[in-house]
C-alpha cells in the first residue's frame, strides 16, 4: 500500500495509524505548491522581505500567492507585545494583531491579509488542546508528533484552500535550532513528504560574515547554520546569502559544495538602498525561474500580466534615490529609540515621497523630553509633525505641546489614533477654554473627560471592554478636506486599534469653536476623523484610525499623501516662496503618479 493510499484511509476505517494528516474540504493535492523560507545563523536577516519579494515575482506572473508567518511564541497574537521587544503591532482588516512582517507582505503584494495568514505556537496549542477536550483524537495520547505537526500542516492546507493559492509562502519565524520552532520545521518536512516531489521548495536564508579585522567574507557560519537545517531532514533547494556587500562567487561556491545546492541556486542578498529593489534583484538572478522549475509551474505563467506588472513596478523603483527636494517631518512619540515600533509610518511617508519625488526625512523626538519651554526649539525647521499612536500616560503632555505648536504655527499636522485624541484634548484646553480636559485613560477621575470609554459605546459591535480592532467603515462629511483627499468618497474603510473615544457631549462644544469632525461611524456618534478649516490651518488632520497600515508602494495612503504635499508647501513658505502662486507651481511640478 502506498503512502497516499494509507493517508486516504485515515478517519475512514478507524484502524490506528501513525499518520495524522487531516485534510480540509476542497484541498487539491498537486495544485497547491509551497515555498518554505527559514533562517540560519541569526534572526533579523529579513526573511519577510525576501519571502514577500519572491512572492511578488510569482504574483506578477499571474499566479495566486498566499503568505503565512509562523511565530514561535506562545502568545495567541501579537497584541500584548511590547514594541521595544517586537516592533509595531500590525493590525489586519479582520482585526488580527500580528507581527510587523505581515505589513511587509501586504505592502509588496498589495493584498489584504487575514488571520489565516498568521499563526503562533499559542494558536496551534490552543487548537490542539481544544480538540483533545472534544475527543477528536479518539483516545490517543496527544503528542508533538503527530498531533501538533498535524495541526500545523492543516493550517497551511486550509490557507491554500481559502485563498485558492497556486503557491503558499511559508515563513518560519526565528532561526533554525530554536526549540520553539522545531515542530514547524518538522511539519514542513512532513508536508514535503506527503505532497510529493515538486510540491515544496525549501529556501534557507543565511548570513555571510565579513569581520573588519579580516577584510574578507567568511562562509563557515553560513555552512554550519545550513547544516543544522539538514540535520532535521530538510535539504534546501535554494540558498540566499545575506551580507553587507555582494557575496563573491568563491564564497557561493563553498556554500554550494557544502550543501549540494547548485551554484545557480545560491544567490547573494546583499544590502541595498531600498527593499523595493529586491524583487528585480531576485529576478535578475533567475530565482523566480528556478522556483517555477522546482515546483513545475511554468505552464501557469501569464507572460502578459508579468510584462504589465514589471512596467508599473519599474516606474516606481526608478524614483528611488532620485528626489531633488526634501522636507523634514517630526515623529513625536515615546518609542522613537526603536524605529521598528513605527515601521508602517516610515513606509507610508516613504511611499508618498517616492510618489511625489520628495525625500521625506524623519526627525525622531521623544515626547517625554518635550515641554512648553523647549517645544519651539525641538520642532524648529520642521515642515510637518506626526503624533503616532501609543498606550499609557508617559509622554502625553509632550505630545499635547507638539500639537499646540503645530496648530498655532500652521505647521502641517497628522495625528494617528492617540494623536487624534491628544488633538481633541489640546483643542479643548486651549481653544474651548476647558483647562482640565483630559482622557480617563490617563486620569480616571478627571472632571472634563473629553476622551472616555462610554457605557453605550461598549455595546457597539460587541466591543465589551476590549479594543476596537480591524477595518471599519467611516462616513466622510461632504466638502471637507478628508472627503477631498479620498476623491469625494462618502464612505471609506480604515483600520483601528483603540479603546477610547471622543465623549459625544463635547462634540458640539468642539465644533462651535471651529473643529470639524469630517469622518464618523456610519450609525453611531463615534468621531473618527477631525480637521481644522483650511482657512485657519493649511493641514491639521487627526484620525482615530491607523491609516499607515494600508499604505502601499503604488497607492500611497490619502491622508499621508495630503500631509506630505502640505509639508512641501510649508517648506516653500519657509524658504520665502510662500505665495499661493508659488505653492500652485510646486504642485504642478510634482511627478505624475505611477
Amino acid at each position: 500500500m502506498s503512502t497516499q493510499d494509507l493517508l486516504a484511509r485515515i478517519g475512514q476505517s478507524g484502524e490506528e495509524t501513525e499518520f495524522y494528516t487531516p485534510m480540509p474540504p476542497g484541498y487539491r493535492k498537486g495544485h497547491h505548491k509551497y515555498v518554505v523560507v527559514v533562517g540560519t545563523v541569526m534572526s533579523g536577516l529579513g526573511k519577510g522581505i525576501f519571502s514577500s519579494s519572491l512572492a511578488k515575482l510569482m504574483q506578477d506572473k499571474g499566479l495566486k500567492v498566499a503568505p503565512i508567518k509562523m511565530e514561535g511564541y506562545y502568545n495567541v497574537d501579537s497584541g500584548t507585545l511590547n514594541p521595544f521587544r517586537h516592533g509595531e503591532v500590525f493590525v489586519l482588516d479582520d482585526g488580527m494583531e500580528t507581527d510587523m512582517d505581515l505589513g511587509t507582505y501586504e505592502r509588496l503584494l498589495d493584498q489584504d491579509l487575514s488571520a489565516a495568514n498568521f499563526t503562533t505556537n499559542g494558536q496551534i496549542m490552543t487548537s490542539v488542546l481544544k480538540k483533545e477536550r472534544e475527543g477528536s483524537y479518539l483516545g490517543r495520547d496527544v503528542q508533538a508528533i503527530p498531533h501538533v505537526t498535524g495541526e500545523i500542516k492543516l493550517r497551511l492546507r486550509e490557507l491554500a484552500v481559502k485563498s485558492d493559492a497556486d503557491v503558499v509562502f511559508v515563513e518560519v519565524g526565528g532561526t533554525v535550532g530554536d526549540y520553539e520552532t522545531m515542530h514547524y520545521l518538522e511539519a514542513c518536512r512532513q508536508l514535503a513528504f506527503e505532497e510529493g516531489e515538486g510540491s515544496v521548495a525549501f529556501v534557507a536564508l543565511t548570513y555571510v560574515l565579513e569581520p573588519n579585522a579580516l577584510g574578507e567574507q567568511k562562509s563557515k557560519a553560513a555552512q554550519l547554520g545550513i547544516k543544522r537545517l539538514m540535520e532535521v531532514g530538510i535539504m534546501p533547494h535554494l540558498i540566499a546569502c545575506r551580507a553587507t556587500r555582494e557575496v563573491g562567487e568563491k564564497v557561493r561556491e563553498k556554500v554550494a559544495m557544502y550543501t549540494n545546492v547548485p551554484l545557480r541556486r545560491v544567490v547573494s542578498m546583499h544590502d541595498m538602498s531600498s527593499i523595493y529593489l529586491i524583487p528585480d534583484a531576485l529576478r535578475d538572478g533567475g530565482i523566480d525561474r528556478e522556483v517555477l522549475t522546482l515546483l513545475d509551474l511554468h505552464a501557469r505563467v501569464d507572460q502578459r500580466n508579468e510584462d504589465r506588472a514589471r512596467v508599473r513596478w519599474q516606474r516606481f523603483v526608478d524614483r528611488v534615490g532620485k528626489a531633488n527636494r526634501s522636507v523634514t517631518v517630526a515623529v513625536t512619540g515615546k518609542y522613537v529609540t526603536l524605529r521598528d515600533a513605527y515601521a508602517s509610518i516610515i513606509k507610508a511617508t516613504e511611499h508618498c515621497g517616492l510618489h511625489l519625488g520628495i525625500d521625506v526625512q524623519l526627525r525622531w523626538l521623544d515626547t517625554t523630553e518635550i515641554d512648553e519651554d523647549n517645544v519651539a526649539d525641538r520642532l524648529a525647521d520642521v515642515q510637518g509633525i506626526i503624533v503616532p499612536g501609543g498606550f499609557g500616560i508617559r509622554g502625553t503632555e509632550g505630545k499635547i505641546e507638539c500639537i499646540r505648536h503645530a496648530r498655532e504655527n500652521k505647521i502641517p499636522y497628522l495625528g494617528l489614533c492617540l494623536g487624534f485624541q491628544m488633538a481633541v484634548i489640546e483643542y479643548a484646553r486651549n481653544v474651548c477654554n476647558v483647562p482640565d480636559a483630559h482622557s480617563t485613560e490617563f486620569e480616571p477621575g478627571c472632571p472634563s473627560a473629553v476622551i472616555d470609554i462610554l457605557p453605550e459605546q461598549k455595546k457597539i459591535e460587541g466591543l465589551g471592554g476590549n479594543m476596537r480592532l480591524g477595518g471599519k467603515d467611516v462616513e466622510l462629511k461632504p466638502g471637507t478636506l478628508a472627503a477631498k483627499l479620498y476623491d469625494n468618497a462618502r464612505m471609506v474603510r480604515l483600520r483601528f486599534r483603540h479603546r477610547y473615544e471622543v465623549d459625544p457631549k463635547y462634540i458640539k462644544l468642539l465644533e462651535d469653536h471651529g473643529m470639524i469632525f469630517s469622518g464618523k461611524h456610519p450609525t453611531q456618534p463615534i468621531m473618527q476623523v477631525l480637521e481644522l478649516p483650511q482657512s485657519v490651518h493649511p493641514y491639521f488632520v487627526g484620525t482615530q484610525a491607523h491609516p499607515e497600515l494600508t499604505s502601499r508602494p503604488l497607492r500611497p495612503q490619502p491622508l499621508f499623501l495630503g500631509f506630505v504635499k502640505a509639508a512641501v508647501e510649508c517648506a516653500a513658505r519657509q524658504q520665502g516662496g510662500g505665495t499661493p502662486a508659488a505653492a500652485l507651481a510646486a504642485r504642478k511640478a510634482e511627478p505624475q503618479p505611477v
